[in-house]
């Protein structure tokens, strides 16, 4: 029987994948199987001999989700009717073509945007009046408190984004939006609201039109609205990949909080580009859970609970990772380029507590003695923090940092 899959080129350098591990555990898989996913998930497949117990799925494909599609664009989310585990954060990819437009519209949960590809126009108005207006480019976010109507639309080439809210059981579709709102209130209630005839509302919208065409909005300065009350006091923009990264050998990392974007009080990130052979050192958050996005390349995992519980999974672009709080992980580059991830948090601040500072600031009596490893294990800890580091081939003792 051929195990391969009928999609896959059946090439003589291609090496069928079977769950068998180095040591010798597992045996061969030759009954129906999904070869690509397979290939895809090596981890999954092939679970390191370190792997331990039962922790639950912490991965989750935009690929394997609905898409809502409408004329002007499409979206699709991930909320803890995917993945149970996903409690704190949901998130929702979304593209506009250009001139499409998100209706205006307002949720009970805060939104916070990375903008992937393209650029937008963003608008909101608070409650005294304050309102706010920007475009938004690849790298920028956007963040708008609950319950504050905004709405979103694509410039000349369009956009595609990642939305996340801060209740993992949030849908997108649940929001309250202008189209819905008139189609449910009485016509003469809406005159008498607007000083107008009835009539007026002969044409609206059925129900929630959610996203629409439009045509591409002139310039921010000309098509701006000024309310006499003013702006927002403080800026829903934030040019996060123009910060000033945190360098290490092995990449960077650009950290948005409260710090420097005062106004995401619900959600903190940071942006992590992580080179080939090296990894996102092993640490773990004390303040909440963490959920991931990878963006481009292709990277593993593996999350330690409690009891001794450990899982690796592996990710590439358009995945979700997710890790309850206080588990400990690392991120380690599987691919020949970069590999870029958002690592976010329902949090006003990003916190983290990195194992080798940790052990570093412990005497070192305790680790030895803890550990039983000898002094020159020791004398490589450091108590600097290394967001990203190299990894360290056979002649480890030899690798400078």
């Amino acid at each position: 029987m051929d195990n391969r899959s009928p999609n896959h080129p059946a090439d003589g350098g291609f090496e069928i994948p079977q769950p068998i591990r180095d040591d010798g555990a597992g045996a061969t898989d030759p009954g129906p199987r999904d070869m690509l996913r397979d290939l895809e998930n090596p981890d999954m497949l092939v679970p390191p001999a370190t792997d331990a117990g039962l922790l639950p799925n912490l991965k989750f494909s935009f690929s394997d989700t609905s898409m809502v599609l409408k004329p002007g664009g499409w979206s699709r989310e991930i909320t803890a009717r995917e993945m149970p585990a996903m409690t704190t954060l949901a998130a929702v990819n979304m593209r506009l073509t250009p001139g499409g437009v998100r209706e205006v519209h307002w949720h009970l949960a805060s939104e916070w945007s990375y903008m992937l590809v393209g650029k937008a126009r963003v608008t909101a108005v608070d409650e005294r009046g304050r309102n706010f207006s920007a475009d938004i480019g690849p790298g920028d976010l956007w963040y708008f408190p609950p319950r504050l109507p905004h709405s979103l639309q694509g410039l000349e080439e369009g956009c595609e984004f990642l939305l996340l809210f801060d209740d993992g059981h949030f849908s997108d579709l649940n929001t309250l939006s202008l189209s819905d709102l008139f189609a449910h209130y009485p016509k003469d209630v809406l005159a008498a609201n607007f000083g107008v005839a009835a009539c007026e509302f002969n044409t609206l919208p059925s129900g929630q039109v959610y996203i629409y065409q439009g045509t591409v909005p002139g310039p921010l300065e000309c098509e701006a609205v000024r309310s006499p009350y003013g702006t927002v006091p403080r800026s829903f923009k934030h040019r996060l990949l123009a910060e000033t990264p945190i360098l290490s050998p092995g990449g960077s990392v650009r950290i948005a909080d409260t710090s420097n974007f005062p106004v995401s009080v619900t959600t903190a990130a940071a942006l992590v580009e992580i080179q080939p052979g090296a990894l996102r050192e092993i640490h773990w958050h004390p303040n909440n859970d963490e959920l991931q996005y990878y963006i481009s390349g292709q990277g593993r995992m593996t999350v330690f609970a409690d009891n001794g519980r450990a899982r690796t999974f592996d990710y590439r672009a358009g995945d979700i990772g997710y890790v309850p709080v206080g588990n400990v992980h690392y991120v380690q580059n599987t691919g020949d380029g970069a590999l870029w991830f958002l690592e976010a948090f329902r949090s006003d601040r990003f916190v983290e507590v990195p194992l080798n500072q940790m052990m570093a600031l412990t005497p070192r009596s305790i680790v030895a003695g803890n550990l039983c490893v000898g002094p020159e294990f020791l004398g490589a800890l450091s108590p600097e923090r290394r967001p990203v580091v190299r990894t360290c081939g056979p002649g480890w003792s030899s690798c400078h940092y």
